[in-house]
């Protein structure tokens, strides 16, 4: 014999119901079956509404008892044949006048009482089982309904009352070893007191009832049939990535399902584990998947983690004072005034100097616990012995759940440090001594954060997740978002980091989506976004509150560029091609340090020296190594070396300027490259990055153009002036011809000073080959004295730049 149970959206509507038939039948002819259903989906709350609008005087509950007339007798129309419909019409339009009577009396009264409220919704079990039993004899003949309340007897505690399991299990087994049929229908849910008053077993009774015939005909198996495949290594709507659990001890299951794995209700087990009857929970839309398996069997070589569940809506209540070291009962006064409120403790956890004692409980008890707790401690407030208990609100616990954690290290440890690289605060810890548990209380608003994180460094295989938000999607922002299209697969294959776009934004759109941007029409989707407002992307980005987040500024604009600290205070990376933030104001630089710090947030910045080329990575790794900088010749504008490079005299200074323009090579304004605004903001970043302070207007700039080209507010304006000014420049190529030199922009650094400016190169010199867009940089160092550390390469263009900015995200997938 094996007892199933059906219930939420397997019986939610005739069409799954006849799934919920279909799976019945092909089962009842390999066993003898009990079948303990619920109520239809939703009409349970439909029921707590009208008896909740019939004792406020709201006489709209007679609409709500027409809307659950009519979906019974929708389903009675699709799943009986009409020749067959009167008994059971009969019987539905029967207990449908008893409710509304019922009703009537709590509009008459004002009033619902616990009893009156438990006969009011057994109403939504009573219907669709006696429905369900009907449509069962169309597919198997020997089939039968028996009504609950005649076998469970309880206590009168309406609401969730207790089982007189003697008697129970007496009834139970008297009735079935004398009943030949091959499928018995049973509401779930409800059952009777010694008076024949209708109770019910509280949330999840269905599947309660259930164990509770399972446990009394020692049946071989008991099936909970739901909507998904089983218990789940998190919640799968929080948790995407969230799989099923094949096998799971009863210990485990109890523990997930008390943290708010919904699946199964907890006092489900108790009935069944005595008797060491699996539980097997099975999907009604996917009947063959494996579902999930619990008996007392364990697997000592698999995952120590089973699962990881939650419970939200929490608050901590911590009680403290110096009266209660050594004294004894202060625990048992404080569990005492809560029993005696009817206040659930969920967790608890007390320092070891007995000073303080910290429990969670669910929001809606905390201002009773406070007021009741306060009052019975009075006495020990008015001395000061101990003080008035201090609530902290909107928590939420996060529970480790695993039989075998107890035999592996470490695990606590992981679980602590990955919520740390997070921002993930931990108010309270809890492990039990059986270890088969760990607790932490959590803000609520991280509860997304924290799970996804957890189940990645458990459960995927050291997949880490990256969420890019994206501001700037030019030249060098749409070649990035190619890069990451490109290398996604090889990414997750070979360096376990799964990459997903969240956010994008240009200058008049921008868009979000949780999920992750389709790379594929990104630009659509961006056309179609809202507009771009520079508060309400920081606010977005921190309300989704992402796991592994990266700000990713691939613009030049200043205000962008005083963002980023709103960013690093939410432990949102910072990765910008963007100069501006480092080479400001020293103050500001250090502050952005100290914060990425603080929040473990990374901030990286390559490519703000050298587009692609890893300056700041090799000069922080001497730095780290004990090496001191003590001078720095460098090349640092690719844009301005492409520029003197091409500049000849069958090719205008203008020309060239243009077209490096057009390959993506300068800045949207020319003149920051061309004034050696922009090379002045490189050296500086690099001398502040070698251990040296130092602020913008201590670099001498030696500026090659005219003031008149200095001097325009428009490009149009700049590239006349330059037209205008061609002899100047064609003078200085003169003069380098006749030197036998070549014209390159140099930046110094040497003895606590800095320079930048044109300069004459001769052939000696390792600049003078310098092609191209081509960057160089000479660092004279403590162990590089005579031949300095040399690093070349291309330093600038679309292409590089993204790379860098690529590099450095996978800088911080690889932390």
């Amino acid at each position: 014999m094996k007892v199933l149970k059906f219930g939420g959206t397997s019986v939610a509507n005739a069409q799954n119901i006849k799934l919920v038939l279909e799976i019945v039948e092909q089962k009842s002819k390999e066993d003898k079956l009990i079948v303990a259903v619920s109520a239809f989906s939703g009409v349970t709350d439909l029921l707590i509404s009208a008896a909740s609008k019939a004792a406020s005087k709201d006489d709209s509950y007679r609409d709500v008892v027409l809307q659950i007339e009519k979906k019974h007798l929708e389903a009675i129309k699709e799943l009986v044949p009409a020749n067959e419909q009167t008994a059971l019409l009969h019987y539905c339009k029967k207990n449908i006048s008893y409710l509304e009577t019922l009703l009537d009396g709590c509009y008459l009264l004002g009033e619902l009482t616990a009893r009156t409220s438990d006969m009011i919704v057994s109403f939504g079990e009573l219907l669709s089982s006696y429905i369900i039993a009907e449509a069962m004899k169309q597919k198997v003949a020997n089939s039968s309904f028996k009504d609950s309340r005649e076998l469970i007897k309880t206590d009168t505690n309406f609401g969730k009352a207790e089982v007189y399991f003697e008697l129970t299990n007496k009834n139970i087994q008297n009735y079935f070893s004398e009943d030949s049929t091959q499928v018995t229908v049973i509401p779930g849910f409800i059952a009777s007191s010694s008076n024949k008053n209708t109770t019910t077993l509280g949330r999840g009774g269905s599947d309660y009832t259930a164990a509770i015939l399972a446990a009394a005909l020692n049946v071989t198996e008991l099936e909970i049939w739901t909507d998904v495949n089983g218990m789940f290594t998190a919640n799968p709507k929080i948790v995407k990535q969230a799989q099923p659990i094949e096998k799971i001890t009863y210990e485990e299951a109890m523990e997930l399902s008390h943290f708010g794995a919904k699946v199964l209700y907890p006092p489900t087990i108790q009935p069944v584990l005595s008797k060491n009857i699996p539980i097997w929970i099975k999907n009604t839309f996917e009947p063959e998947a494996f579902g999930t398996y619990i008996s007392s069997e364990s697997n000592p070589n698999g995952n120590p983690i089973k699962g990881i569940s939650h419970i939200d809506k929490i608050s901590l209540i911590t009680l403290e004072g110096s009266g209660m070291v050594g004294v004894a009962g202060v625990s048992k006064r404080l569990f005492e005034v809560l029993s005696n409120h009817s206040i659930n403790v969920i967790f608890i956890t007390q320092a070891s100097s007995e000073h303080s004692i910290c429990i969670g409980i669910l929001n809606a008890d905390a201002d009773l616990a406070k007021t009741a707790i306060d009052k019975i401690f009075e006495l020990e407030n008015s001395q000061q012995k101990i003080n008035p208990c201090v609530v902290e609100k909107d928590l939420c616990i996060v529970a480790l759940v695993g039989e075998q954690m107890k035999n592996h290290q470490g695990i606590s440890g992981k679980m602590f440090s990955t919520l740390g690289k997070n921002n993930v605060n931990i108010r309270a810890i809890a492990q039990g001594a059986s270890e088969r548990n760990i607790s932490v209380v959590i803000n609520e608003n991280d509860v997304k954060k924290a799970l996804n994180t957890l189940h990645e460094r458990f459960f995927e295989e050291q997949t880490k997740q990256l969420n890019l938000f994206v501001m700037g999607v030019g030249n060098v922002g749409e070649k990035f978002i190619e890069q990451i299209h490109q290398q996604k697969k090889f990414l997750k294959e070979n360096l376990k980091i799964n990459l997903r776009v969240i956010a994008l934004s240009n200058s008049r759109k921008m868009v979000f989506d949780e999920e992750g941007i389709s790379l594929k029409d990104w630009k659509t989707d961006l056309d179609n976004g809202e507009k771009t407002s520079k508060a309400d992307f920081i606010e977005k980005t921190k309300a989704l509150n992402l796991r592994n987040s990266i700000f990713v500024d691939i613009t030049a604009n200043t205000e962008v560029s005083k963002t980023y600290e709103h960013y690093l205070r939410k432990n949102i990376a910072v990765v910008t091609c963007n100069k501006i933030a480092c080479s400001s104001e020293y103050d500001n630089y250090l502050n952005l340090k100290r914060l990425s710090r603080k929040y473990n947030a990374p901030f990286l910045f390559e490519t703000n020296v050298g587009a692609g080329l890893p300056i700041i990575d090799t000069l922080k790794h001497l730095i780290a190594s004990g090496d001191r900088i003590h001078k720095i010749q460098a090349v640092l504008s690719g844009s301005l070396n492409f520029i003197f490079n091409n500049f000849s005299e069958t090719y205008t200074f203008h020309d060239v300027v243009k077209e490096a323009g057009v390959q993506g090579f300068t800045e949207p304004d020319p003149k920051i490259d061309l004034s050696g605004v922009d090379v002045a903001r490189k050296i500086l970043i690099l001398i502040r990055e070698s251990g040296y302070q130092m602020e913008m207007e201590d670099i001498e700039n030696i500026s090659f153009l005219p003031k008149e080209c200095m001097e325009t507010k428009t490009n149009e304006d700049f590239f006349k002036s330059l037209i205008k000014h061609s002899s100047h420049f064609e003078n200085l190529l003169k003069e380098a011809k006749e030197k036998d030199c070549r014209l390159k922009f140099v930046a110094k650094f040497d003895n606590g000073k800095a320079s930048v400016g044109l300069q004459f190169i001769p052939k000696e010199s390792p600049f003078y080959n310098l092609e191209g867009k081509d960057n160089i940089v000479e660092f004279f160092t403590d162990r590089y004295v005579d031949q300095p550390l040399i690093i070349k390469g291309a330093g600038a263009g679309a292409a590089v730049t993204a790379s860098g900015i690529f590099a450095d995200v996978i800088r911080i997938g690889n932390v």
